[in-house]
């Protein structure tokens, strides 16, 4: 297959890159298939048609954790977004405001991307997330309204993505 991830030329098993997003092993990635129909026992989230989806909860459905609610049950983010600045402390509440309204438009169409936790920190904010692609579509937007500077940090043989915006002025 070719386009923009994949070429006759590269290999393409284990690690590559999709779109600078490191693709490694996710041990909350389910080797295996869950049972048709399954339905998350955290947050109701239903198996259905080989993905996670927003359904009504079928009968007789096979009970399961989802991976996003495994991860929030042991506490593991997949995506860590960092904001700090002078322009986060004059501008929070709109930042956060897009923060939740980005997060919730990606987990009605995504029931995986969700965010675990929002903390203050001693320079800004924390949000942590059950999915790296959440953590890095939150610093763009986030870049794209407000500019400022955004980083990416992989981390080395993880799943886990470190995202850090700033402004100052």
């Amino acid at each position: 297959m070719t386009g923009p991830h994949k070429t006759p030329d590269q290999p393409h098993h284990g690690r590559h890159d999709r779109g600078g997003l490191q693709q490694i092993h996710d041990p909350y990635v389910a080797r295996l298939k869950p049972t048709e129909p399954s339905v998350c026992s955290d947050c109701g989230v239903v198996w259905h048609e080989g993905r996670w989806q927003w359904l009504a909860r079928p009968a007789g459905a096979h009970e399961l954790r989802c991976p996003a609610c495994q991860r929030v049950h042991d506490r593991v983010p997949a995506g860590y977004l960092t904001l700090g600045g002078a322009f986060l402390a004059a501008h929070r509440a709109e930042i956060l405001h897009l923060i939740d309204h980005h997060a919730e438009h990606q987990a009605a169409e995504h029931p995986l991307k969700r965010i675990m936790a929002r903390e203050d920190t001693a320079d800004g904010v924390l949000v942590t997330t059950t999915d790296a692609h959440l953590a890095r579509g939150l610093g763009e937007a986030i870049e794209h309204a407000y500019k400022g500077e955004l980083d990416y940090h992989y981390v080395e043989d993880d799943a886990t993505l470190r995202v850090r915006w700033r402004r100052d002025a």
